[in-house]
């Protein structure tokens, strides 16, 4: 019933597509980050419109053949953000939230091309807890059947190779570990930020630290508004969602290798935080 329904939908959004918002911000990782956290938190102001159906469209990723009309059926209705502009007094944004966007070698550039003037938000955290706490997600789900995380960890370049390569060969094509086994390289998050940067300058971008938000929800919340340029209205309640509990901890010994591997990424990281990682301090 659930899928039935969710078809109408997209058909019906597709059929008013011409008629819908297109984003103005993306959420765009990193994966395991807090990403659904913040989308939650931000759904919750007035003027913020999440896509009509789920929280990640994926179409900048996974669905880009399915065209610009598809996408644009996922968003709310522009005689919806008339409406609000009149008893706010401010043009509402609509936004999604897809955490493999960030890592995805393609999305940026399409972003860039089809939504002009977007803006980014990208939260970070210990990329060694991430890539930990990844490992755990992608197993729970299936996606993954090496229960060993360091040998997961070990598998990765052989399981990645090729994978940029294909995807930028084969536009509409997917690569399984790219999405999935990619522990290691989605913590490397500068890599991915520099990437941006040139499509998007550095005043469109901006970077979280997850410690932040989930220590301080409302000064990382704030941040975003004044980031979008919307006044704060009403008071969101911050939710942590998606955490996973873990069979055993992370050896000490193992932690202490990634840390040192991630030591010249994390210093990278540095100009687009404005300090130090949280993780580093």
């Amino acid at each position: 019933m659930k899928h039935s329904v969710m078809s109408v939908s997209r058909t019906t959004g597709r059929l008013t597509s011409g008629g819908r918002l297109l984003p103005s911000f993306l959420i765009m990782g990193a994966q395991r980050c807090g990403t659904t956290s913040l989308y939650r938190a931000l759904a919750q102001h007035p003027l913020l419109l999440k896509p009509v159906l789920h929280k990640g469209v994926h179409y900048f990723d996974m669905g880009y053949g399915k065209g610009p009309s598809w996408y644009q059926g996922h968003f709310p209705l522009k005689m919806s953000a008339v409406l609000l502009k009149t008893r706010y007094g401010m043009q509402p944004l609509a936004f999604e939230s897809a955490p493999y966007y960030l890592f995805h070698p393609l999305a940026g550039e399409r972003i860039a091309r089809d939504l002009p003037g977007v803006k980014l938000i990208v939260l970070v955290r210990d990329p060694v807890e991430r890539a930990f706490s990844a490992h755990s997600h992608e197993l729970a789900r299936g996606f993954e059947t090496e229960s060993h995380f360091e040998y997961a960890v070990e598998l990765e370049v052989r399981r990645l190779a090729g994978a940029d390569q294909q995807l930028r060969s084969q536009p509409y094509s997917a690569h399984y570990s790219h999405r999935h086994h990619a522990y290691l390289a989605r913590g490397r998050y500068a890599e991915q930020l520099n990437r941006l940067e040139p499509l998007f300058g550095r005043d469109r971008i901006l970077v979280l630290d997850s410690h932040v938000f989930f220590t301080e929800p409302e000064r990382a919340y704030n941040q975003v508004l004044e980031f979008l340029e919307v006044p704060a209205m009403g008071k969101p309640v911050f939710e942590r969602h998606n955490g996973r509990s873990r069979p055993k901890p992370l050896p000490e010994s193992v932690r202490q290798t990634l840390m040192e591997h991630f030591e010249v990424y994390d210093t990278d990281l540095v100009p687009w935080l404005g300090g130090e990682p949280s993780w580093r301090r």
